[in-house]
């Protein structure tokens, strides 16, 4: 008995990933509530379990008194003869431990005995799966579709079921039943009933942890990720760097012949991934992330985090994209507000012109605004200087000249502004 007992211990560990001593402590925990069952207390009773063999022991601490009349409770207390048969050195006042046979119990206490152990082995084994997905949280797995509930999808994750949303499913997918998938673990909570899975076919992280698990400079760290603009089932833009001058980190997760990007395209059912290198200048990263449009210019202002863009004529609906969707990405992607404009849009729009900045010696913009308030104090300042300069002039002129000139002077401008209002009197 004891051998089918440790084989069936070591069968559930392997299977469930229930530990043994968890078991042996579920067993001795049974076998407490048969015995309150079965004498109605149980605070005097003690369970041992040998580890190794298997072999079980239940006694009861009971108090030795005189005689069997002073023996108020037959589960606390026991008279002097009967503690003598068990043990010679018995004295009266003494404690003795009386072994309780197990097969005495009743019909009852072995069911709940029975089912102490069974709920024991459920609450652990939902236990440890919860601990396992909790693990997995923010991760990818693959399941199979079991059935549609509703508008929501069952996914079987191996130990235990998801749950695919309306909300996290991607327009026009559908699913046949044992059709394998690739999901992204949202959420794991652990109810009464097990744990509670939900899982996201349309989550960005989903395109980031299958590059991570087929691109290997991604996840060993040579390549990076810095980040990610999706709208599933029909685009992601992704911007990837490299610290290695020898690794081209968009090749890298392109592959040979494509075959790394086919692959996570095809578990996306053809949905577009453009790959596009990450730059720390906001103008360089704003014309790589509108790819495959060609650019002519971009003004980027990083404080205010907008971005004015002129491109050919000819591509201004390729850089929008169909329904705004490039630049719509291309803006998630960068974190920039992005206003597109063609060439010939540009020539009559403030901001989108050369001549709208001026640049200092490093390259650096200066904006129109702030040139224009720096031109007005120039010129106030060359004013000053002017009227300064004009005022020394006069008065050197002064000192110098002849005053017999400076009388003529004078009555030649007298007689000027006199011939002026004679006119002007005469025309009216």
């Amino acid at each position: 008995m004891n051998k089918e007992l440790m084989e069936a211990l070591n069968i559930l560990e392997k299977e469930k990933e229930i530990s043994k001593e968890t078991l042996f402590e579920a067993i001795e925990n049974s076998l407490l509530t048969a015995c309150k069952n079965h004498f109605g207390k149980a605070d005097n009773i003690t369970v041992q379990i040998d580890r190794e063999t298997c072999d079980f022991l239940v006694y009861a601490t009971k108090d030795i008194v005189a005689a069997y009349d002073e023996v108020e409770d037959d589960v606390m207390q026991i008279c002097i003869d009967d503690a003598i048969q068990i043990s010679k050195n018995a004295v009266i006042g003494d404690t003795i431990n009386v072994e309780i046979k197990s097969k005495e119990f009743g019909r009852i206490a072995t069911q709940n005995a029975k089912n102490v152990i069974l709920q024991k082995i459920r609450e652990e084994e939902r236990s440890v799966v919860y601990n396992q997905f909790f693990e997995k949280e923010k991760d990818v797995v693959t399941g199979i579709v079991q059935r549609y509930i509703g508008r929501n999808i069952s996914i079987n994750l191996g130990k235990a079921d998801a749950m695919l949303n309306e909300a996290e499913q991607v327009k026009g997918e559908e699913f046949k039943p044992t059709e394998r998938i690739k999901v992204y673990i949202l959420e794991v909570k652990n109810t009464p009933k097990g744990p509670r899975i939900l899982v996201s076919r349309t989550h960005p992280e989903l395109v980031k942890r299958l590059f991570e698990a087929e691109v290997t400079e991604i996840k060993d760290g040579t390549v990076e990720i810095m980040s990610i603009a999706r709208e599933a089932g029909s685009r992601t833009k992704l911007a990837v760097r490299t610290n290695n001058p020898n690794v081209d980190a968009v090749g890298a997760c392109v592959g040979m012949n494509g075959a790394r990007v086919n692959a996570i395209v095809e578990e996306l059912r053809g949905e577009k991934i453009d790959i596009v290198n990450w730059d720390e200048n906001p103008g360089n990263f704003i014309q790589n992330a509108l790819s495959p449009a060609k650019i002519v210019a971009v003004f980027a202002d990083p404080d205010e985090k907008t971005a004015k863009v002129v491109v050919p004529d000819y591509q201004l609906s390729l850089a929008i994209g169909k329904e705004g969707q490039n630049a719509r990405l291309a803006a998630r992607l960068t974190g920039y507000k992005i206003d597109i404009k063609s060439e010939t849009q540009a020539k009559d729009a403030e901001g989108f012109r050369y001549e709208d900045y001026m640049f200092d010696e490093d390259g650096d913009v200066y904006y129109e605004e702030e040139y224009e308030e720096d031109a007005d104090e120039e010129t106030q300042e060359e004013i000053e200087a002017d009227s300064e300069e004009l005022a020394e002039a006069d008065s050197k002129d002064l000192a110098e000249a002849d005053p017999e000139e400076l009388a003529e002077a004078d009555s030649e401008e007298l007689t000027e502004a006199d011939s002026e209002e004679i006119m002007e009197a005469a025309e009216e």
